[in-house]
């Protein structure tokens, strides 16, 4: 099973020169969208950084501004996407979701569940700076309760280190009692668990719930909790287990909807086609019993469906 990103870094890359070809491609009569998806999605983000840069330093002029004023919907939302830097664009994703009219947890959740610790701090960094305010104070002053708690322990991306071999059972044992086995539920022992403990540690714990509770954690989870603190905690258990599994299974609830959820649809496409584009594909296969490809040609149209057809990377 190949695994990684669908987008890898062009090999005979020149800034100046995909500066130019997109600066043709948008000057005088027309666009020539085929060429702007086709040059955006096949160059890394970082290498899109240096474009931008080039295009600045040949014409003056913004790239983002550019492409904005020569395109439109959906086209126009993904390929923004792809010019944002990674750590911009998931702090952008998520001043949306708390600014907007209701707070968007699903987007909250979906991005602080699966990134990696690293892309966490980036990310606080990167809200710092373009947005001017501190993520965790906004996500505190948009959210509450057993919830709230849980988003804050996932910010500060400080999982435990190794394997407690000793305290596996014991993990085990008091996700069960702080559950399945008490009237009411302990959720500080779930939050504090599951928060805390080191990935490996935690498919150890897992493993150990099952023989202890005959289920798997995730239906205990389903059972005892509700609304946001159960969607939070299951996106976590399935992260823990696979986070490109948990992704395929939001970008097919993306499109598996009654009328497509494009920013989500887009989002898990652009921040994943340098990571684990391939991997997500593979468990899409595995779970739906269809490509991810054929999916999204089933589900989208026009230049829209082909940007991310180029970012899915081929049909399974």
């Amino acid at each position: 099973m190949a695994s990684g990103g669908s987008v890898k870094p062009f090999v005979h890359f020149n800034a100046k020169q995909d500066a130019e070809l997109l600066y043709k491609a948008m000057k005088g009569l027309g666009t020539d969208e085929d060429t702007i998806l086709m040059l955006l999605t096949s160059r890394s983000n970082d290498q899109r950084q240096q474009i931008k840069a080039a295009y600045k330093k040949s014409h003056g002029k913004d790239l983002v501004k550019d492409l904005k004023s020569e395109l439109g919907g959906k086209l126009e939302d993904l390929l923004l996407a792809l010019m944002a830097p990674p750590a911009s664009y998931d702090a952008n994703e998520l001043h949306k979701a708390i600014k907007g009219t209701g707070t968007e947890d699903d987007v909250l959740i979906e991005i602080l569940a699966s990134r990696a610790p690293e892309e966490i701090i980036n990310i606080i960094k990167a809200y710092k700076k373009d947005h001017g305010a501190k993520l965790e104070k906004d996500i505190m002053g948009d959210t509450s309760g057993h919830y709230q708690r849980m988003l804050v322990i996932l910010l500060q991306a400080n999982r435990e280190e190794g394997v407690g071999e000793l305290t596996v059972e014991k993990d085990a044992k008091d996700l069960y009692s702080a559950g399945e086995e008490k009237f009411g539920t302990d959720e500080d022992k779930f939050i504090n668990i599951l928060g805390n403990r080191s990935v490996e540690h935690l498919r150890k714990v897992f493993e150990a719930y099952r023989k202890v509770a005959g289920c798997d954690l995730e239906e205990s989870i389903k059972e005892e909790c509700t609304g946001n603190l159960e969607k939070v905690l299951l996106a976590v258990v399935k992260c823990i287990k696979s986070v490109p599994a948990y992704l395929a299974e939001c970008v097919h609830d993306s499109m598996s909807r009654a009328g497509t959820d494009d920013r989500a649809l887009i989002r898990i496409m652009v921040s994943r086609s340098e990571v684990d584009m391939l991997d997500i594909r593979a468990h899409f296969k595995r779970m739906y019993r269809q490509s991810l490809y054929t999916t999204i040609q089933e589900d989208t149209a026009g230049d829209y469906q082909k940007a991310l057809l180029y970012l899915c990377g081929g049909n399974d």
